[in-house]
């Protein structure tokens, strides 16, 4: 789209990010006066939050234009979708599909200054695991826009076993802990269908780090679990323990919760009922429809953009969510972004977020 060679060279990033539509649209044929016209609405618009008139449009955008010509040009682009006529003001807004043909079209993105850069490198201390960095980077996000930051965990592709141990808990329950890629501890509970005694978790966790270690998490919940499933008749009471214990840990695993969110009150003002406070909030606490919205983000490269309905996800008809992919030792591992008003300013928000992705993705980077 032609906001690719508008999103120039961001500060710290080695190449452009493309900025691509949550759902490709032609834009429409829009005049030059018209767009002139219509970018100075919405710019009004983003910054005020008021519908904005003929007479207003015709006194500040330097055009020698008539307020009675504007109004034949607004008239044309409300026919176009692209603007709205509120019911209680004889001005105007843009539509979704009009922020949509703004940030594609008339927008301007400037690489973020290197003083800025400096500071969200700084916040990104490559010495904090993984799951911290993710945190810190939701938390990033939310201060600099007062939005809500959101950032899914490194995929389980990107997380290598290096050592498991088992400790036995009471009743039929288990403490697995894993070390993970080096720096980081994760612990997860797995409930068993019996107990088991200190040598019997002993001897599985060893035979699992001989076995699996360094392998991917994923690996080995698709692949070697499978295949020692499918020989589960004729395995011995060591490596049956193991097959029990690793199911359950790695399967346990890979259901984690699969982003951190930081700053949803940030959205609280934006929003007109206690009803869609509570549709908003609802949304963030039960997650698969937004973790099914990251994932789609996941297959575009660049800076992804959902305005308004485009999501297709209900709670957000009011709101954009702007994305980027993070990537670790060159391989996609997940996603960041902002969730915020429509009515935001795309053109500093967007770099924002192009550039927290390259950075988490370099702290996070697994070999240094």
């Amino acid at each position: 789209m032609s906001t690719t060679e508008r999103t120039g060279r961001t500060a710290g990033s080695s190449r452009p990010r493309r900025v691509a539509a949550g759902r490709e649209r032609a834009n429409p044929e829009v005049g030059e006066r018209a767009q002139h016209l219509f970018k100075m609405l919405v710019e009004h618009y983003l910054a005020a939050g008021d519908p904005v008139g003929s007479k207003t449009l015709a006194s500040t955008t330097g055009l020698a234009v008539s307020p009675a010509t504007v109004r034949n040009i607004m008239a044309d682009l409300e026919a176009r979708g692209l603007v709205s006529s509120p019911h209680t003001s004889a001005g105007r807004v843009p539509t979704h599909r009009g922020l949509r043909f703004f940030v594609d079209s008339l927008i301007s993105v400037q690489p973020m200054d290197a003083r800025s850069v400096g500071r969200i490198r700084g916040t990104l201390d490559p010495d904090m695991t993984p799951h911290q960095l993710v945190e810190a980077a939701s938390r990033l996000l939310s201060r600099v826009t007062h939005m809500a930051g959101v950032v899914t965990v490194p995929r389980p592709e990107q997380l290598s076993l290096r050592q498991v141990e088992f400790l036995p808990l009471s009743g039929k329950r288990v403490l697995a802990i894993l070390v993970v890629n080096d720096r980081e501890v994760q612990n997860r509970v797995i409930h068993t269908d019996r107990e088991y005694h200190d040598t019997e978790l002993t001897q599985a966790a060893n035979y699992i780090n001989r076995e699996f270690g360094g392998k991917s998490l994923l690996a080995i919940r698709t692949g070697v679990l499978d295949s020692m499933q499918h020989d589960k008749d004729r395995l011995d009471a060591i490596m049956q323990t193991a097959l029990d214990m690793a199911s359950k840990t790695f399967a346990e695993a890979d259901e984690e919760a699969e982003y951190v969110v930081t700053g949803e009150s940030n959205l609280v003002e934006s929003l007109a009922s206690v009803d869609a406070v509570r549709d908003l909030f609802d949304a963030f606490t039960r997650k698969g429809a937004i973790v099914h919205l990251l994932d789609r983000c996941l297959e575009t490269d660049g800076i992804q953009m959902f305005i308004g309905e485009e999501s297709g996800y209900r709670p957000f008809d009011d709101y954009s969510l702007i994305t980027a992919r993070y990537e670790v030792n060159g391989e996609v591992a997940g996603v960041l972004g902002v969730i915020g008003p429509t009515r935001m300013a795309y053109e500093k928000v967007i770099p924002v977020v192009d550039v927290t992705a390259r950075l988490l993705g370099s702290a996070i980077d697994y070999d240094h």
